[in-house]
């Protein structure tokens, strides 16, 4: 049935998808509004880091099952893959969905599927439906879930993949399936089962929608209650890391580690979907953001603290003479992912306030962003000895299995042992 697929969105799950579905037979059209993007697929090359994506886009586009595009085409299901942030006020931005609704509208057939995988507030997939209802008034779409007797099914499927992890996530993982309709459920079952292994379980699209959310308002709350034990844990002068690997051994207790704050494209922003359609009830969920994001700061001020404890043990010391070494800027281990990372706005800060030489440790990233143009960027830890001050910000394989550094430590991962 689904012989034609096209992915809008090529950026870091929609290109995995697209490729996982040409690598399981299907003619794939990917839609994305960069040119250099499109170009660079269309070459048989990949504009992301992502273990082995490389390899299936390669032989998707050698196959001839997947092409890029700047304008959709017709197709028979369109999965749509963009970014959802938030504006000012941590207010959802739908406008990229919007956008994207309004591109696949003109060549929208009877029998057609729309996917949104965007992670998106509650109540987004019948926005989607109204959309696409206002820009095609000859089409039935499912404006609620009695809807019969529509020309077009809708459904949210949010992804659930671990950047790193994303193509054997992809197949492996259990996805969520939230129709407007039970038809459009059932549906969209039949397109995931093409190659995904995991279970597709079945639900109404604002549960689908809520799910999402859930999963990652979780893990933050959790790791601000991490991230709040390693700062009482720092002026108690208690090794936070040593007390959660205690804690957790009580069989119904698992913390997350602490870290420089929370980044990525989900779990620091999908909680803000929950606290701007709930704010009265929300209380926790924001709480939990506040402390995450006001993390770097504290950052930042260990190491000032750092940078005086140099300038009076070193009176012959400027603080310009002062050499400060940050190790990571992606969000997460082993990526090249900036996206939201709390790492980035450290070091971001530290060049504003720092007059002496800065240097970014970071193996997986080969140019910095141009507000970082200021620093030095090396790969290799060992470009780092030179610092004064060193703040480990992500804990890449890499910087596991290095010596401890001279000088001062601001260690925000427990790499060095260091309570930060």
């Amino acid at each position: 049935m689904f012989q034609t697929i096209s992915v809008v969105g090529l950026g870091y799950i929609g290109l995995p998808t697209a490729a996982m579905f040409a690598a399981h037979g299907k003619k794939v059209i990917g839609v994305d509004v960069d040119k250099v993007a499109i170009d660079t697929i269309n070459a048989g090359r990949i504009h992301i880091v992502e273990p082995y994506l490389g390899e299936m886009v390669a032989e998707a586009v050698a196959s001839g099952r997947l092409k890029a595009v700047l304008k959709p085409e017709p197709a028979d299901a369109f999965l749509i893959a963009v970014p959802t942030p938030f504006k000012e006020g941590y207010e959802p931005d739908l406008s990229y969905i919007e956008l994207a609704c309004k591109a696949i509208a003109p060549v929208l057939r009877k029998g057609n599927l729309v996917i949104l995988e965007s992670t998106s507030p509650v109540g987004t997939t019948e926005q989607v439906a109204a959309w696409l209802a206002n820009e095609r008034p000859d089409l039935e779409f499912p404006l609620k879930e009695s809807s019969i007797g529509v020309d077009v099914n809708i459904a949210h499927c949010p992804e659930r993949v671990l950047p790193g992890q994303v193509v054997r996530e992809l197949v492996d993982n259990d996805r969520v399936i939230g129709g407007i309709t039970a038809k459009c459920s059932k549906k969209s079952v039949e397109l995931y089962r093409i190659f995904v292994q995991g279970e597709c379980v079945t639900t109404n699209a604002r549960t689908a929608e809520m799910a999402k959310l859930t999963e990652n308002s979780f893990r933050d709350v959790n790791i601000a209650f991490a991230n709040e034990l390693s700062m009482i844990c720092h002026r108690l002068d208690i090794n936070v890391w040593e007390l959660i690997q205690l804690a957790n051994r009580h069989p119904r207790v698992n913390i997350l580690q602490p870290g420089p704050g929370v980044g990525g494209h989900c779990i620091a922003v999908d909680p803000w979907f929950i606290v701007s359609s709930a704010p009265e009830q929300a209380k926790m969920i924001k709480l939990a953001r506040n402390i995450n994001d006001e993390k770097p700061q504290w950052v930042i001020n260990q190491v000032k603290l750092a940078l005086a404890d140099v300038l009076q043990e070193q009176s012959d010391k400027k603080a310009k003479d002062v050499v400060i070494s940050c190790y990571g800027v992606s969000f997460k281990p082993d990526i090249d992912d900036l996206r939201e990372s709390p790492a980035l706005k450290i070091v971001r800060e530290l060049l504003k306030s720092h007059s002496g030489k800065l240097i970014v440790v970071e193996p997986n990233v080969n140019v910095l962003p141009n507000e970082l143009e200021q620093a030095e960027l090396v790969n290799d830890w060992k470009g780092g000895k030179e610092a004064d001050i060193h703040v480990m910000l992500v804990d890449h394989k890499a910087f596991k299995t290095m010596s401890v550094p001279l000088g001062k430590l601001v260690d925000t991962k427990g790499i060095w042992g260091r309570n930060v």
